[in-house]
């Protein structure tokens, strides 16, 4: 910021929110004051109120959502409380975590231009302002396209676009990752940070995944918890502050290993970025570590309780959405599907469950030939979640959802409640049983529909994102849930774009891309290996890039000794508790 004037654009004096609905406020005291050309990254586990600040910078709060404010919130100068939310939108743009919800034309080039239209632009002037906005985003080409015809990244670029037109001078971006796979994700970031060089703006970011962003820089990190700012830091001093783990946020991968080697992680190794670590400094203390590690034995072979046998499916004529996937999963394992968004994975779930029929090979479950299984047949055996959980919900009330499945099969009713409070208290639900399901979030409602499968006892669950929109709290929560299962017996697999759950959960990976199986091996071997990743879209572990940077001669086992190391820890936290 030394380079920047230092102008407030955003200051907030003990600011307080409360929701009408609710008996305690959501936010509390809010002090922060964020300088023009800052890019400032805002996190915290949810319902810490991030959101609900986010929600007052672009007039959503109290335009929309109705509550009690105290203190004072001025945005260029100016009291939010005496402006409307037009006056707002001309100086706050937002890009939304759900981009199909922000669409309004029927192609690219008329919802970028709606704003203009809105403020009657002379029509020579709006092409000019929709063809430049749009080809900084890098979509000037797809002008003409459908936005829903568009993959998930290029979906967020038009809703970029969209509220750069208007020229503004605040960026911000709710959860921006959500729902992208970790290549498209880094291809976000970047063009977030070029923007913000290039134009000048204020960015602000909303986001889970701290390591992401920090992929480039930030001037501050923001950490809400329980309504109130918990830090104010910029990211070389936090990684040291040694707080966010006590709050339930993830650490970056490289700051955890550091700390296992018992490096002291102090604001001079700058290990707010991978690319700014003085890796001089912590070299010998992680070579030390790497070399103590006990080699783990390869776990023994299992029956085989899936398998796949040249499998090939397409819904037209036109394009195959699978080619040829072979695979064999063994009973009991822990399995990740990964890949490029619009790869096939999906498909390949609908296909093991029966709800569409593969065109060539043959599913087998447990050496039986699946083809004359119907999809009822099928759900006794195997259990799947979706990736929306508006579309597998049915049922107003929480606990009448859950128990659906158990009283389709004629269980008798004293029979459910016992199970349905176990699923429940399992997926961190039972304070909610008689709560209505239009009350919860995005992120609680994936748990209902995580209880109401889990609730069926099936052999195989399948999961599709598991742990989109949840905090490290819940992610952890729901994934130790899904092991302690794992370890009973039940097949888990999952299709993410979580490396970092496919990495600390699922020893074995089969990543798809172009609807062709690229790989099949442990995660870090997947995460290792740069061509697989190039191809299916996924990253390199920043444990793996860390290794290499400090001169580790074998990196892969370094992040399997990371990984082993991880497990072990969290097996003895767990027997401790």
């Amino acid at each position: 910021m030394s380079e920047r004037e230092k102008t407030p654009v955003i200051q907030f004096k003990d600011f307080q929110f409360q929701y009408f609905s609710q008996a305690e406020p959501t936010l509390h005291n809010i002090d922060l004051t964020i300088f023009k050309g800052e890019k400032i990254l805002i996190v915290g586990p949810s319902g810490s109120g991030k959101s609900t600040l986010g929600h007052c910078l672009n007039g959503l709060i109290p335009f929309s959502y109705k509550g009690e404010i105290n203190g004072s919130l001025r945005i260029m100068g100016q009291e939010t409380k005496d402006m409307d939310i037009f006056q707002l939108s001309k100086m706050v743009g937002t890009v939304l975590q759900d981009s199909d919800g922000q669409f309004i034309g029927l192609t690219v080039g008329e919802d970028v231009a709606f704003a203009l239209e809105n403020d009657c632009v002379e029509l020579d002037k709006m092409k000019d302002t929709v063809q430049k906005v749009t080809d900084i985003v890098d979509m000037g080409e797809l002008l003409k396209s459908s936005p829903f015809e568009l993959s998930g990244g290029q979906k967020q670029r038009v809703s970029f676009a969209g509220v750069m037109v208007d020229n503004v001078d605040i960026l911000l971006f709710d959860e921006p990752l959500a729902n992208l796979d970790p290549a498209t994700g880094k291809t976000a970031i970047d063009l977030i940070d070029r923007v913000w060089k290039d134009q000048e703006k204020t960015v602000i970011i909303i986001e889970h995944r701290l390591e992401d962003v920090l992929y480039r820089d930030v001037d501050r990190v923001i950490v809400i918890s329980d309504g109130r700012i918990a830090a104010d830091l910029p990211p070389d001093e936090l990684m040291a502050a040694d707080i966010l783990p006590e709050l339930g946020i993830r650490e970056p991968l490289y700051v955890t290993a550091m700390k296992y080697a018992g490096i002291k992680v102090t604001p001079d190794m700058h290990a707010g970025r991978l690319d700014t670590l003085d890796t001089e400094q912590i070299r010998e203390p992680l070579l030390a570590w790497n070399r103590a590690q006990a080699k783990k034995e390869k776990p023994k072979e299992r029956p085989v309780i899936l398998e796949a046998d040249h499998i090939s499916f397409q819904y037209t004529k036109k394009r195959k959405i699978l080619q040829d996937i072979s695979f064999s999963i063994q009973e009991g394992e822990m399995v990740s599907i990964v890949g490029t968004n619009g790869a096939g994975k999906s498909t390949l779930a609908k296909l093991i469950c029966g709800f569409v029929k593969e065109d060539e090979g043959k599913l087998y479950y447990s050496g039986e030939d699946m083809a004359d299984k119907t999809i009822k047949e099928r759900s006794e055996k195997i259990g799947y979640v979706m990736q929306n959980p508006n579309q597998m919900i049915c049922k107003p009330m929480i606990y009448d959802e859950v128990a659906l499945g158990l009283r389709i099969r004629g269980v008798p009713e004293e029979e459910i409640e016992p199970k349905v409070d176990m699923a429940l208290k399992i997926c961190g639900l039972l304070p909610f049983k008689k709560w209505p399901v239009s009350a919860l979030s995005f992120g609680q409602k994936k748990r209902v529909t995580i209880a109401s499968v889990l609730v069926l006892e099936p052999q195989i669950l399948i999961l599709d994102e598991p742990t989109a929109g949840q905090d490290y709290h819940h992610y952890t929560e729901i994934m130790e849930f899904l092991k302690s299962l794992n370890s009973r017996g039940v097949t888990i697999i999952m299709i993410t774009h979580d490396m970092h759950l496919m990495l600390e959960y699922t020893p074995h990976a089969i990543v798809i891309s172009g609807g062709k199986k690229i790989g099949d091996a442990s995660a870090v071997e997947i995460l290792t290996d740069r061509s697989i990743t190039e191809q299916a879209n996924l990253k390199l572990t920043s444990l793996y890039e860390l290794a290499v940077s400090t001169g580790i001669e074998d990196p892969s086992s370094f992040v399997q000794n990371f990984i082993d190391y991880e497990r072990g820890t969290r097996r003895n936290e767990n027997e401790t508790v």
